[in-house]
């Protein structure tokens, strides 16, 4: 998965953005340029901004009316009831409820009221998983400018409005391994139908590919040639993410085991504990699952002796130093541990486009 950067002469550039809970991680990558000197911007995540902007609207007591399309929640739907919480309106395009709840009854049911149009003594408050004006603008006052293609890595739970959301995202890894979980199927030309929030992202951004945060993970992992080099020996790769934890058991050109879980929760005995079980298929799906995890599965051909005591874990993600004493290796493709998920956004959209 090792990326060539060698110059094609074609001129083609691709904006790779890793957008999780805490951060956004953009690599603008241009055709011919080394990859240590592409742009790379560590950013707060959209859903922290509008948190940001929800909560200086109820500082000041003004009604919000949110705008825009379906985002990531957490912060931002944190930052929502809060502001309900404390008595102000809230006011909301059907879109942009849908980043709270799947159900728009739970929706109103909370107090937020869903209209066709807009009050006019509300703060319009934009809701959306990529603001390209916003980096435009910031680009633009270094006489750089956004290329036509994106890439652009989310965490949808999909549209379950009368199910576990938790539940219903795991669906999408275990029909990812029910399907061969092969390495090149990480990613695809169109998102699942019911990943709304991939689909939010895929019609603001025509020229896009969309896919998921943990599986950009696993391919930026594999741009480390320390654990590409150990591919076809088993291993596992372990993204420890700011509110997700992502763990694959990788061979070959295979993934054979998803583990997810809220890095929140874990500690690092509980980990290891997980990761042990986990190598040799003794972990289930529902003690992640009512551990307050996503869950965790295997392919139907998964061999427990393949990945063995001391196969090797490679690490990422900002919350990493959580493992820090387990004894497994932080790996950094091309140096940059914090921009993994843009690397293998990056590896996936050249295939999609055909620029390897």
């Amino acid at each position: 998965m090792i990326l060539d950067t060698t110059d094609k002469s074609n001129g083609a550039g691709i904006i790779a953005i890793d957008i999780g809970g805490g951060t956004q991680d953009v690599l603008l990558w241009e055709e011919g340029k080394n990859i240590e000197n592409c742009v790379k911007m560590i950013l707060p995540s959209p859903t922290q901004i509008v948190a940001k902007r929800i909560r200086k609207a109820t500082l000041h007591g003004i009604p919000i009316a949110l705008c825009g399309t379906t985002m990531g929640g957490g912060a931002c739907s944190r930052a929502i009831r809060d502001h309900l919480k404390a008595g102000y309106p809230v006011y909301a395009l059907e879109k942009p409820a849908l980043s709270i709840h799947d159900n728009l009854d739970v929706v109103e049911q909370m107090g937020v009221r869903i209209v066709d149009s807009l009050p006019d003594d509300a703060v319009k408050i934009y809701m959306a998983d990529v603001d390209t004006k916003a980096l435009e603008i910031a680009l633009a006052q270094f006489d750089v400018s956004l290329p036509e293609y994106y890439a652009i890595a989310v965490q949808d739970h999909g549209y379950s409005p009368d199910r576990s959301n938790r539940e219903f995202r795991f669906t999408y890894w275990r029909n990812y391994l029910e399907r061969g979980g092969k390495i090149d199927d990480l990613w695809a030309s169109d998102p699942p139908e019911f990943m709304s929030r991939m689909w939010a992202v895929k019609e603001t951004l025509q020229n896009s590919v969309v896919m998921d945060t943990g599986a950009a993970a696993i391919l930026g992992a594999l741009c480390d040639e320390r654990v590409s080099e150990r591919q076809n020996d088993g291993i596992i790769i372990l993204n420890v993410g700011n509110f997700h934890t992502v763990a694959a058991l990788v061979i070959g050109d295979e993934v054979k085991g998803i583990y997810e879980h809220h890095t929140s929760l874990l500690t690092p005995e509980k980990l290891k504990k997980h990761l042990d079980r986990f190598r040799v298929g003794s972990l289930t799906n529902k003690e992640v699952f009512d551990d307050r995890g996503h869950g965790c599965a295997y392919s139907k051909d998964f061999e427990p002796g393949l990945f063995g005591k001391d196969c090797y874990v490679a690490v990422t993600g900002p919350r990493r130093s959580l493992v820090k004493t387990l004894g497994y290796e932080f790996v950094a493709p091309y140096g940059d541990m914090m921009l993994t998920g843009s690397f293998g956004l990056l590896a996936a959209a050249r295939k999609c486009w055909g620029l390897d």
